[in-house]
C-alpha cells in the first residue's frame, strides 16, 4: 500500500476538490510543513506531494522509500532533481492548466494601469470629484489598448494566448527573440528592438540561471516609450532595485507583479517599497489561481499520481526519473 504525504495542501484554496486516489492508499494530509518537519513527515511514504516545500539531496537521502514526486505546480525547483534521477525517484508536475487565469490576469493589470483605475478610484476616495466642480476630471492619463505594442517575452503556451487576447484588443504583439541570442526568424522582435518600441512589456518566462534579472537598469534604459512593465511569471526575472529606479526616474509609466523575489516579500524589500504608488500594481502570486483552474490542477495533480502507480508516468520533468 502507498503511503501519500501532501506537505501544504494550504497552497490549493480549501473550496478545491481533492480527489482520492483510485488505489489502496494512506493520504496524510499537512496544511502547512517547516523545512525541519519534512523528514519526519516523509518517513516511510512512497509518493510525496509539495508545492514550495523544499525537498533537497540532504533531505531526500534521508527518505529511502520514496519513489514519487508529485509537484503540485508547473515550476520544480523546489525539488534536487538531479539526486532524484540519480536513484530512480520520479518528478511529476503540472502543465496547461493557467492558459485562461494567467493571460486574464495579465489584461487585468494592463487594463487597470493603462487606464489609471487605481489612481481614479483613490481620487474618487479622496474626494478628488466633488472638488473638481464637474462631471469629470483628469487627473491621470487614459490609454487604448487598441493599437499599442505589446512586447511578450516567452512565447510558450502563455505568452501565445497573451497574444491571441492582445490582437482581439486591436494590439500589435511581438514575441522577444532572446536575450543575447538571434536569428530566431521573422516571427520574433530583436531583443533590443522590443525594449525600444514597446508600449507594454509583459513577462511570461520561467526562472533559469540565464533568465535571472533578465530586466535589469541597462534594459529599463533602452525602454524609449517608457512602456508598462508586467510580470506575472516569476520573481527574479526583473531586478527589484532597478524596477524602483526606474520608477523614479520615469524611465517606465507602471509596473504590474504577480510575482517577488521573495514571496512574501519583506516588508522592507523594493517591491513593498513601491506598492502603494498609484501607477503599482502587486497581487499576491495568484494569476494562476482561479477556482478552475486550481480544480484542473488538483484533478491532474492526482491524475500523475494514479499515473505513475499504474505504470504508465505522465508529466515526468527532464533530468528526473
Amino acid at each position: 500500500m502507498h503511503k501519500i504525504v501532501f506537505l501544504d495542501r494550504a497552497t490549493i484554496a480549501p473550496q478545491i476538490r481533492l480527489r482520492s486516489p483510485a488505489f489502496e492508499h494512506e493520504l496524510v494530509v499537512h496544511e502547512h510543513t517547516r523545512p525541519d518537519q519534512v523528514v519526519e513527515r516523509l518517513k516511510g511514504a512512497s509518493i510525496a506531494i509539495t508545492n514550495k516545500v523544499p525537498l533537497s539531496s540532504a533531505v531526500l537521502e534521508q527518505l529511502p522509500d520514496l519513489r514519487l514526486i508529485a509537484v503540485a505546480a508547473t515550476g520544480t525547483d523546489c525539488v534536487d532533481k538531479a539526486y532524484c534521477q540519480r536513484h530512480d525517484i520520479g518528478v511529476a508536475n503540472i502543465r496547461g492548466y493557467a492558459v485562461n487565469t494567467v493571460p486574464e490576469h495579465t489584461f487585468a493589470l494592463i487594463l487597470a494601469l493603462r487606464r489609471n483605475i487605481v489612481a481614479y478610484r483613490d481620487d474618487v476616495i479622496n474626494g478628488e470629484w466633488q472638488k473638481s466642480g464637474q462631471f469629470c476630471f483628469f487627473n491621470h492619463a487614459i490609454h487604448d489598448l487598441a493599437g499599442a505594442r505589446l512586447g511578450i517575452i516567452g512565447e510558450g503556451a502563455l505568452g501565445q494566448s497573451v497574444a491571441t487576447i492582445a490582437r482581439a484588443f486591436g494590439m500589435i504583439p511581438l514575441f522577444a527573440e532572446h536575450k543575447g541570442k538571434s536569428g530566431f526568424g521573422m516571427l520574433y522582435t530583436p531583443w533590443d528592438e522590443m525594449l525600444a518600441t514597446s508600449d507594454i512589456i509583459t513577462i511570461h518566462s520561467p526562472l533559469t540561471p540565464e533568465t535571472r534579472n533578465m530586466i535589469a537598469q541597462p534594459e529599463f534604459r533602452r525602454m524609449a516609450r517608457r512602456p508598462l512593465l508586467i510580470n506575472t511569471a516569476r520573481g527574479g526575472l526583473v531586478d527589484e532595485e532597478a524596477l524602483a529606479q526606474a520608477l523614479d526616474e520615469g524611465l517606465i509609466s507602471g509596473a504590474g507583479f504577480d510575482v517577488t523575489l521573495g514571496e512574501p516579500p519583506a516588508a522592507d524589500s523594493p517591491m513593498m517599497r513601491i506598492a502603494s504608488r498609484p501607477n503599482v500594481i502587486l497581487t499576491p502570486h495568484v494569476a494562476w489561481a482561479s477556482d478552475e483552474a486550481q480544480q484542473t490542477l488538483s484533478d491532474q495533480l492526482i491524475d500523475n499520481i494514479e499515473n505513475f502507480v499504474a505504470g504508465r508516468p505522465s508529466n515526468l520533468v527532464k533530468g528526473a526519473y
